[in-house]
């Protein structure tokens, strides 16, 4: 974003953040942002020239306490583009406020990040999908009223009531298929639901949210691409389908073991098509 200058008394900490980290950059600016969900991290060891900046060294930067979550941010190329990526986000149940759990996404788009590329691990609703799965985010859910846009609008990031039509860019999600057609990776489609967490949700609630039309369920991701398209930037969304969610799968108990292992199963397929993805930018 060029020419952006927030000022200090509408938001201090974004500014704090993204003054130092433009010191240790120097001239480097990220055209994507990468949000890695858990155990989705690696992708920024995959960096080529990397620069790593622990979330604990950034002035008024929170720190991720998720597991899974590496909590560093990785600045270099990747499918042949400038990036940033986030190994590890913040949530909602880590008991932040939502100005918090946005603060990576709209650090980086003043640091220029113009698209924002965001996973996430989640369980799978609709009754075709299996584990493994990964899902192209068409659209999204939140249903405990909670917008990370509340209180006073930064208007240095954007308007005071942004249109959420196309929340995942049209244009991002076509290159993505064709992506996943040249890697040869079968990728489902549909609607993401956000629950507040940390509990997993009850065979009741996913009942209501398949009636609703969600397809898979998690505990993020809603908040960033919101802030992210209020600040102007393209979205593109994948959600690794890790677990069937609650009830799907009579007698079997959710736990964070499996999600982990589901995603580094799912590694050399989802680094594909990410970087695929990146390269049809």
């Amino acid at each position: 974003m060029r020419g952006i200058a927030l000022s200090a008394d509408a938001f201090p900490a974004l500014d704090e953040s993204a003054r130092y980290l433009r010191g240790v950059l120097g001239g480097f600016k990220p055209s994507v942002a990468l949000v890695l969900g858990s155990g989705l991290g690696f992708l920024g060891d995959e960096c080529r020239d990397a620069v790593s900046v622990p979330y604990a060294e950034i002035p008024g930067f929170p720190l991720s306490t998720a597991p899974g979550h590496a909590g560093r941010l990785v600045f270099g190329r990747l499918g042949g583009k400038d990036v940033a990526v986030m190994q590890g986000r913040f949530h909602y149940y880590e008991g932040y406020g939502m100005d918090t759990v946005t603060h990576g996404v709209r650090v980086l788009r003043l640091l220029g990040a113009e698209t924002l590329l965001v996973t996430n691990a989640s369980g799978g609703i609709n009754l075709d999908f299996s584990p493994g799965d990964i899902m192209l985010i068409t659209d999204h859910m939140q249903l405990f009223g909670v917008s990370p846009l509340r209180g006073a609008n930064i208007a240095e990031l954007g308007p005071r009531f942004p249109d959420m039509t196309n929340v995942y860019t049209p244009a991002l999600r076509a290159r993505a298929r064709a992506a996943a057609r040249r890697e040869g990776i079968v990728l489902r489609e549909g609607v993401y639901i956000m629950a507040a967490g940390p509990q997993y949700e009850t065979p009741a609630e996913i009942r209501a949210y398949r009636a609703l039309g969600a397809d898979a369920v998690g505990m993020s991701t809603v908040p960033e691409v919101v802030a992210a398209r209020h600040a102007g930037m393209e979205v593109l969304g994948f959600s690794l389908v890790c677990n069937a969610a609650a009830g799907v799968k009579e007698g079997h108990e959710l736990s964070e073991g499996e999600v982990l292992d589901a995603a580094e199963a799912a590694k050399c397929k989802f680094s594909r098509l990410v970087t695929a993805c990146l390269e049809e930018m």
